[in-house]
C-alpha cells in the first residue's frame, strides 16, 4: 500500500552507472531529508531503469505533483563514441583539406613507440567531401560556393548515404554566421539529414579539434535524440509533468530539448556531477574529489567552491575541445583485476586497467570470476564485512577471495593472502596518489591545502589510505557518498558555456573588440537562459579568457569577472587590469612573469549560470565530540604490515558529534569507511563523517 509523504517541492537527480542507477529526491531549500534509492541498471535501455527507479520511489511515497524538475545523466553518448556505434557521418570541409581528420595533429600516440598505430578517423576518407568555401584570418569571405555548386555538393553527400553531416570551413571560427548559413543551405538540399556546423557548435581556434567537435556531435545526435524521446515517453506515462533536464559535462544542466540538439555537451556528465555536488555542498573548502567506482577512480580539484574546467580532454583517443569539468581517471576501481608475473617478485604485480565489471565481477561475488580484484583485496585485508556488503543485500565469499590471493602471494613471494591483499592496496594507492600529485602540481597547489572528499561505492573505503600517502590532514565523507553524482545532478545550476576566438595581441583596440564580442555572447546566453526556464533574477555571467605571452604554444585560462545579467557591460576589465590578471596567473602557475612581453588574447569564454535550488551544505566539523556508543563488533584487519583489532560501528547508530578513534571501520548502508590508526572520525548531524589526522603512526602504533 502506498504511503504518502508531505513534501512541498523537490528535484529528482538521476545518475546511470554500469551496475546501478542512482536516484535522489532533494527537497527545495536546505531543510528536509534527501531521499536516496538504487536500482539495477538496464544497459540495453537505461531509460527502463530510470522508469523502474521512479516507480520504486512512488511506492515509497513520492508525490509526483511535488516534483519541480528531473535531472538525468547518462553515458550513452560517451559509449557510442568510444565504441564508434553512433550514426554514419559524412564530413564537408574547405577545398584542399580533405585529409584534415586523417592527419589530425600528426603525432604518434606514444612518442617512443614507433609501432604505435595512429587513431583511425571517425569519418573515413571516402565520406569526406570538399566545398569551394574559405574565410580569411580576419573573417573575410574569400570564396563562396554558387547555387549550382551547392546542388552538386548535395548530390555527392547523398551518395555517401549519411545519417548526419558535419561541416567545417578553414578559419570558420572567425565568422560563425557564414558557416552556419552554408550548413543551413546544404541541410535544405539533403531533405531531413542534419548538417552540424563546427563554428556554429563551438567557434574556437584550432582546425582539427573544432572540426572533430562537429563530427562527434553528428555521430551521436540521432542516437541521443531517439533515447531522449524514449525517456520523455516513459516519464509521461508515469504522469510526470515536471520539466526534464540533462546533466552537462561542464557541471551544469541543460534542458532536454537543447541537449537533444547538442548531446556532445553531456557526454562526460557523470563524473562532472559528483564534482558539482562537492563544490555546491562544500563551498567554503578547497577539496579534492575522489570518485572510486567499479572500473576507475576519477579525481578532480575544487578551489573556493568552483570546479576547474578544461578544454583539453580525451574521449578514448579523440580530443574534445568543449569545456568540461577537469576530471582525471586511472584504471584503479573496485573491479580492477590483479595479476602477478612469473618472476617470483612482488614488483611484478599489476593492477588494472582491465575490470571484472559487474559480471562476472570480483571473485568474492560468486558469479564465476577467477581473477582477484581490489574489492577482493578489501575483503581479504579485513576492511569489508562479508555479510554486510551493500547493507547485507549482497553477501561476499571471503574464502574465495583468500584463495585467489593465496595464489597471488605464492607467485609474488608475499606470504599469505592478507599480506598480498594489503600489498595490492598499497600499489593502487600509490597509483592514485601519483595522479593526484600531477593534477595539483599542474595547477600550483599542494595536497595539504585540500580536504579529500571521497564518494562512489569504494571511495570512502580507500580514502584514508590515499590521504596517508598524500599527507592530507582532513577527509570528509558525504552522507550520500554512494549516490553523490545523482545528488550533484539534482542541485546543479542551469549552465551554458559560450566561446569566441580572436587571437590578437592585446591593445586598446583589441580590448574594444573583446567588449563587443562579449556583448554578443551575453545576449545569446541570456536568450538561452530564458528559453530554458532559468530564473534571470538569480542568474549571473562569468567571463574568462585564454591568454599567453606572444610566442607561447598554449594559453592560460584567466578568470576575469562575474556580474548579474543586467550588468553584462561591466564584464571586460580595462586594459591594464587585463594584463595584470594574466601576469598574476602566469606567475602563480609557472613561477614568473614577464611584464615586457606582448600578451595575446586568444579565446573569450562566457558562462551563463542560473542556480536551480539551494544546495544542502555539509555540516561543519563538530567542535565538541560526544562519546560514541560501544562498537557492534570487532574485526582483524591489515594495517602497515600487521593485523590489528579494529572496532566496528554502524553509521546509523552513531549520534551527531559522536567520535570514533582508529583503528575502526564505520559501516554505512551502501559503503564502508575505514578509520586507520592515527585518525579520528566525528559524525555530523547531517550524516557526514569528518575524519581528522591526529598524528602520524608512531613505532608504538606499529608494534
Amino acid at each position: 500500500m502506498r504511503k504518502e509523504h508531505a513534501i512541498t517541492t523537490s528535484r529528482i537527480g538521476i545518475d546511470v552507472g554500469g551496475t546501478f542507477t542512482d536516484l535522489v529526491v532533494v527537497p527545495q531549500g536546505t531543510d528536509g531529508t534527501v531521499q536516496r534509492h538504487k536500482t539495477p541498471s538496464t544497459p540495453h535501455d537505461p531509460s527502463e531503469a530510470v522508469e523502474q527507479g521512479l516507480r520504486d520511489l512512488l511506492e515509497q511515497g513520492l508525490n509526483l505533483s511535488s516534483v519541480d524538475a528531473v535531472v538525468h545523466g547518462t553515458t550513452i553518448g560517451l559509449n557510442a563514441i568510444i565504441q564508434r556505434s553512433g550514426a554514419r557521418v559524412s564530413f564537408v570541409t574547405s577545398r584542399g583539406y580533405r585529409d584534415l581528420l586523417g592527419i589530425a595533429r600528426a603525432r604518434l600516440p606514444k612518442s617512443f613507440d614507433l609501432h604505435a598505430a595512429a587513431e583511425l578517423p571517425l569519418v573515413p576518407r571516402e565520406r569526406v567531401l570538399e566545398v569551394d568555401a574559405r574565410l580569411s584570418a580576419d573573417g573575410r569571405l574569400l570564396r563562396n560556393p554558387t547555387e549550382s555548386e551547392l546542388d552538386q555538393l548535395a548530390e555527392q553527400v547523398r551518395a555517401t548515404q549519411p545519417e548526419a553531416v558535419a561541416l567545417s570551413l578553414v578559419q570558420g571560427f572567425t565568422a560563425p554566421e557564414v558557416e552556419h548559413e552554408l550548413a543551413a543551405a546544404l541541410e535544405e538540399r539533403l531533405h531531413g539529414v542534419p548538417v552540424i556546423s563546427a563554428a556554429g557548435t563551438w567557434p574556437e581556434i584550432r582546425e582539427y579539434e573544432r572540426s572533430l567537435v562537429a563530427v562527434l556531435e553528428a555521430h551521436i545526435r540521432p542516437l541521443m535524440g531517439r533515447y531522449y524521446e524514449r525517456l520523455r515517453a516513459r516519464l509521461n506515462a508515469l504522469g510526470l509533468t515536471a520539466p526534464v533536464f540533462i546533466s552537462a559535462s561542464n557541471g551544469g544542466t541543460l534542458s532536454l530539448d537543447y541537449a537533444a540538439l547538442h548531446p556532445l555537451e553531456t557526454v562526460l556528465s557523470g563524473p562532472a556531477s559528483g564534482v558539482t555536488a562537492a563544490a555546491l555542498t562544500m563551498p567554503d573548502r578547497n577539496v579534492l574529489t575522489f570518485d572510486m567506482g567499479g572500473t576507475s577512480s576519477d579525481m578532480s580539484v575544487v578551489v573556493g567552491g568552483a570546479p576547474v574546467l578544461t578544454t583539453r580532454t580525451m574521449l578514448g583517443r579523440l580530443p574534445l575541445m568543449l569545456p568540461v569539468v577537469d576530471v582525471s581517471a586511472i584504471g584503479s576501481g573496485g573491479g580492477s583485476m590483479v595479476s602477478a608475473g612469473d618472476t617470483g617478485d612482488a614488483a611484478a604485480l599489476h593492477i588494472g586497467p582491465k575490470s571484472a565489471g559487474a559480471h562476472p565481477g570480483p571473485v568474492s561475488y560468486g558469479r564465476g570470476g577467477t581473477t582477484p580484484t581490489i574489492t577482493d583485496a578489501y575483503l581479504s585485508a579485513g576492511l569489508l564485512d562479508p555479510q554486510g556488503f551493500l547493507g547485507g543485500t549482497m553477501p561476499l565469499d571471503r574464502s574465495a577471495a583468500d584463495s585467489a590471493f593465496d595464489a597471488i602471494a605464492q607467485d609474488a613471494g608475499l606470504g599469505a593472502a592478507g599480506a598480498a591483499a594489503e600489498y595490492v592496496l598499497e600499489i593502487a594507492t600509490v597509483q592514485m596518489a601519483t595522479a593526484l600529485r600531477t593534477i595539483l602540481a599542474e595547477r600550483g597547489h599542494e595536497p595539504s591545502e585540500f580536504t579529500l572528499v571521497p564518494f562512489g561505492g569504494a571511495g570512502p573505503t580507500h580514502a584514508l589510505l590515499l590521504a596517508d600517502e598524500l599527507g592530507i590532514e582532513k577527509v570528509l565523507v558525504p552522507a550520500s557518498a554512494a549516490t553523490f553524482c545523482a545528488l550533484g545532478a539534482a542541485i546543479a545550476p542551469l549552465r551554458r558555456d559560450l566561446a569566441r576566438s580572436i587571437r590578437r595581441t592585446l591593445n586598446g583596440q583589441v580590448r574594444e573588440l573583446a567588449a563587443d564580442i562579449v556583448t554578443e555572447l551575453a545576449a545569446e546566453g541570456i536568450e538561452w537562459l530564458r528559453s530554458s526556464g532559468g530564473a534571470p533574477e538569480r542568474a549571473h555571467l562569468g567571463l574568462s579568457a585564454d591568454m599567453r605571452y606572444q610566442g607561447q604554444a598554449y594559453e592560460l585560462t584567466v578568470a576575469l569577472a562575474t556580474r548579474p545579467l543586467d550588468r553584462a557591460d561591466e564584464l571586460v576589465p580595462d586594459l591594464s587590469t587585463l594584463r595584470e590578471a594574466f601576469h598574476a596567473e602566469h606567475e602563480r602557475v609557472h613561477g614568473f612573469r614577464d611584464e615586457n612581453a606582448a600578451v595575446e588574447l586568444g579565446t573569450l569564454r562566457l558562462a551563463t549560470l542560473s542556480p536551480a535550488t539551494e544546495a544542502p551544505h555539509a555540516a561543519a566539523v563538530p567542535t565538541t565530540g560526544t562519546e560514541s556508543p560501544p562498537p557492534t563488533a570487532h574485526r582483524d584487519l591489515r594495517e602497515r604490515g600487521r593485523w590489528v583489532r579494529a572496532s566496528i560501528y554502524a553509521a546509523a547508530a552513531l549520534p551527531g558529534h559522536a567520535t570514533v578513534t582508529g583503528p575502526a571501520v564505520i559501516d554505512v548502508s551502501d559503503s564502508t569507511v575505514l578509520v586507520p590508526t592515527g585518525w579520528t572520525a566525528a559524525s555530523g548531524i547531517d550524516g557526514t563523517i569528518h575524519l581528522t589526522r591526529q598524528h602520524h603512526p608512531t613505532q608504538e602504533d606499529r608494534a
